[in-house]
């Protein structure tokens, strides 16, 4: 059964954290949600979360792999008729030092932080291309824009700084067919990635004082797709922790 009457987005890495959080507001602005995880154990505890509501389908897959990628837009369109908004939330942060990375640790961040943003990335503009209108959210990080001494982080640096610029390369690409691209670059989010015994060092890492609620990230990331002369924009979502060294 299709609902053509709202508007659709598909969200990567929905089943915790910003992307579980990025599931519920979209749902309560109206949305049909489609959302993307590694397994269907994974999507079953989200969508009792969410509420199983009929707005919401799952769809399970490495979004590493082009075939998951182009499933979710191709089971989004039809099960609701089209695909307005893409967001690019999976992703890994993994903070050692320099080093200390391995073979593994590239290969998973490649993988998931890269790979999914290209194939995910290219499956939703095709088909937004195709309607003349649509929206490309890519979850980030603001460590990106400004590194920090105390958090050794050079391999998500790498891949997310190199999509903060591939989102203003993309941006300007697609703009004559009125697809908008743009970024939000998160500092330290409170999300079960983190205990609460962690937060009192997190909370000293911005000039805020504290870290961002996943509610903020939600209000940014649903701006940007509220927002349609805005374009190539990464918008820090830190508390300061971008804006310089203090």
């Amino acid at each position: 059964m299709q609902d053509n009457s709202s508007p659709t987005v598909v969200i990567t890495g929905a089943s915790s954290g910003i992307g579980l959080g990025l599931a519920q507001a979209y749902l309560a602005r109206g949305f049909n949600v489609v959302a993307n995880a590694r397994t269907e154990e994974r999507l079953a505890a989200a969508a009792k979360q969410l509420g199983n509501p009929a707005r919401l389908l799952g769809v399970a897959g490495d979004i590493g792999r082009r075939d998951t990628a182009q499933q979710l837009v191709d089971r989004a369109v039809a099960r609701f008729g089209q695909v307005d908004v893409l967001v690019n939330n999976a992703g890994i942060f993994n903070a050692k030092p320099f080093v200390d990375y391995t073979e593994d640790d590239l290969e998973h961040m490649v993988a998931t932080n890269l790979k999914g943003f290209v194939y995910a990335s290219q499956a939703a503009a095709k088909h937004m291309v195709a309607r003349r209108q649509g929206h490309i959210v890519n979850i980030t990080a603001s460590i990106a824009l400004q590194p920090n001494q105390q958090v050794p982080a050079v391999l998500p640096v790498l891949i997310k700084g190199g999509i903060n610029a591939a989102t203003r390369a993309l941006a300007l690409e697609l703009a004559p067919h009125n697809v908008k691209v743009n970024a939000v670059a998160p500092g330290i989010v409170d999300t079960p990635l983190y205990t609460p015994e962690q937060h009192g060092f997190l909370n000293g890492l911005a000039p805020a004082g504290r870290i961002a609620t996943v509610q903020e990230i939600a209000d940014a990331v649903l701006y940007l797709t509220s927002a349609d002369f805005t374009t190539g924009v990464v918008l820090p979502v830190d508390g300061g922790m971008s804006t310089g060294k203090w």
